[in-house]
Order: C-alpha cells, then structure tokens, then sequence
C-alpha cells in the first residue's frame, strides 16, 4: 500500500535554469560591485594562479568568469603568446567581462557561455570531463567557499531566509555554494575524477565594507540566489527577512567598520594522463 509520501529529487535542468536567470538578474550588480569583488578574492586569485602555473604563453579556461577580475588576472599572466577563455553562466557578465579586457588593452580574452564548479548540476561528471579535455600534466585551479560556519557573511541571510520560505535542507549531493566546502570533499573530489597532487590552501578572505548596511546593499543586489529562495514570499514578508538578515550581519560590525567572516579554499591539481 503506498504511504502517499514522495521523496524530493534534485532537478538538475531546472537548477542549471533557474541559475542562469538568477546570475543574468543580478549581472549589472556584480560588475558594479567589482572594486570589492577585486579588493575581497583578489589575493586567493593570485595564489590560485600560482598554484594552477599559470605563465607566460600558457592556454587558460577561465570558469564562472563573474566580473572578469581572474579573466584580467590571467590574461595579464599568460600575455600576447598566450590566451584566455571566460566562460560564466550569465551571457550578460561574459559581456561585461569582454568590456572591461577590451579596456585593459587584452587582446587575448575570448568569452562562451558555461556554469561555474560549485554550480555544476553533475560536479562528480564536469570535474572528469575537464581533466579529459585538460593537456597532460596540465593544471586545474579553483576557488570555492569553505564551510557554512566559516562563512558566515553568506550563510547567515541564507539561514534567515531558509527558515522564513520553509525551504528544506539541501539534499544530498546537491551543488550550492558550500557543496565543496571541505579539504577531504574536494580533493576527493578531484582524486575521483583522475587528478593527482591535488593541493589546497586556506584562505581567510573577510569581506570588509563600512557598514552591515552595505554588506547586505551587497547581497541584496548581487546575490540572486537569495532571490530566488525569496520568491514565494510577499513583498511585506520580504522585507522582514531583509531586516532580519541586517540585525544578523550587525553582529560584524565594529569601530573600524564591517568584517564579514569569509574563509575560501583554493585547490590546484594535475592531469597525470593522456585525454
């Protein structure tokens, strides 16, 4: 006899679009907000460069290219004898991303569309299938945020407004921001997928802003998955979880300003083999 209960299944075509629609709604707010995005990742940028070997004349794919400042990064690195691809899932920011490597005087910047690590419907699929498309001895880097509890900045509004929608928990194995969030996780991850000496570093990255009040102008503008989790409430119910979220974030706020708690890993590894 059935029990009338049906267990949820991750859809993974609909997450890919509903992704894309939250990052093209949010695409004219995350170039604005470029100056922080560069101040806040550029330093895990530069060491996830160095720990890839990005240099002189080497072919780099950039994914989730975002406001293009690793995309200027690399391009930088690998100079004239070199080239970088951007990839994002957002066509609106791939063409923010080409504005800002045309104003840097970078002619070897080309751009396609695709979907970033942590958001990869199949992450276990995607990782092989860049190891197989990657050269031998090729190197693979990536920037993904650590745990939950380390990133409070982040986790924070989205506990608030979890518990405000009635959303459930992620389920098993679904992607989302912390999906990868331990060193274990990902280098297994990785191991899996045909990597070998996989490398990851550390990051304590906070998110520095004069206020609480910007932090969550930040969010609200530039985040469109919080959106989405928002969707279902009123417009009244909305702006309660807003403020919410605000009284929460207070909590970072001190005499010289707003330090969101922020902790990254940045992981490089090797493909061992022939594609």
């Amino acid at each position: 006899m059935a029990s009338g209960t049906t267990s949820a299944v991750f859809d993974a075509a609909a997450y890919k679009t509903t992704t894309r629609a939250q990052w093209e709604q949010a695409a004219e707010a995350w170039h604005r907000w470029g100056p922080l995005l560069e101040s806040w990742l550029g330093p895990a940028t530069e060491l996830m460069l160095d720990l890839a070997g990005v240099r002189t004349g080497a072919r780099v794919l950039d994914v989730a290219a975002g406001s293009g400042g690793q995309t200027l990064a690399a391009a930088r690195r690998v100079g004239p004898t070199g080239s970088v691809l951007a990839t994002d899932i957002s066509p609106t920011i791939l063409e923010y991303a080409a504005t800002e490597a045309r104003r840097a005087g970078l002619t070897n910047v080309a751009t396609r569309q695709r979907v970033g690590l942590i958001y990869f419907p199949d992450q276990q699929a995607a990782l092989t299938g860049a190891r197989r498309a990657l050269r031998p001895r090729g190197r693979v880097g990536a920037i993904v945020y650590s745990t939950a509890d380390a990133n409070q900045f982040f986790s924070r509004p989205v506990g608030v407004i979890r518990r405000r929608a009635e959303l459930p928990p992620p389920l098993p194995g679904q992607p989302g921001p912390f999906s990868l969030g331990t060193e274990p996780v990902i280098a297994e991850a990785l191991t899996r997928a045909g990597f070998t000496d996989v490398e990851v570093r550390t990051v304590h990255a906070p998110v520095r802003l004069p206020t609480a009040a910007d932090c969550v102008r930040f969010e609200r503008e530039s985040f469109g998955a919080l959106h989405q989790m928002l969707a279902k409430l009123d417009d009244t119910a909305k702006e309660d979880a807003w403020q919410e979220i605000a009284d929460e974030l207070a909590a970072f706020e001190g005499p010289d300003g707003f330090t969101g708690p922020c902790e990254l890993l940045v992981v490089a590894a090797t493909n061992p083999a022939e594609p």
